[in-house]
């Protein structure tokens, strides 16, 4: 369903239901429509907020023209949200991928007991960052999630980026300093850092 509210009163003032996912078209469609709207009552769009979809600019500016459009700092925190949940899982395979090759059954000898014992390192490794990613992304931690945190981030300075993030978004609303706009926010100094090292941050 598409729907325009208006956010002073959120007054619901046009809708549509429908039966696929919404094209360039559909959009088009809905703006001109809401368009005929206000200038039959002799309005004039001020701004806009959306969420974070490719699908409104080029039809906002195609209809509207050059109207003011941000973003809705929600938005922007559940998908920066997303992508430090799935760098942390892309770190989780790498670390996987280390495991070195065991035979099955006990281990003989000294080099096969240190690779059994640094697979199971790993292994349990894997294994905490999943339980605990959520520790990743959570506003505010105790101090013994803040522990937590920290034994699973060690030796992976990777991680320990991931939660800089969050703990910046969180402490000073970068969404909100930078007009909510995720394309220059993923273009700030602290996601640049970032950004090489973590490719999904991109998306």
């Amino acid at each position: 369903m598409l729907s325009i509210v208006d956010n002073r009163c959120f007054k619901r003032l046009i809708f549509d239901v429908l039966d696929h996912d919404p094209t360039h078209e559909d959009i088009l469609k809905f703006f001109r429509r809401f368009k005929k709207i206000l200038d039959d009552r002799g309005l004039q769009l001020k701004g806009i907020t959306t969420d974070g979809s490719a699908l409104y600019p080029k039809p906002i500016l195609e209809v509207f023209g050059n109207v003011p459009h941000q973003v809705c700092e929600l938005h922007v925190i559940s998908d920066l949200t997303l992508a430090v949940l799935r760098a942390v899982a892309k770190v989780r395979k790498a670390i996987r991928a280390q495991m070195p090759p065991t035979p099955g059954g006990r281990p003989r000898g000294s080099e096969a007991r240190r690779r059994a014992r640094a697979k199971k390192q790993l292994e349990t490794k894997v294994t905490e960052l999943f339980d605990h990613r959520h520790l990743f992304v959570q506003h505010d931690l105790t101090p013994a999630q803040a522990r937590t945190l920290c034994n699973i981030s060690r030796g992976v300075p990777a991680l320990r980026a991931l939660r800089e993030i969050m703990d910046e978004v969180c402490r000073s609303h970068l969404a909100r300093a930078v007009g909510m706009n995720p394309v220059v926010m993923l273009q700030s100094p602290l996601f640049s850092r970032f950004r090489v090292r973590f490719p999904v941050l991109e998306r």
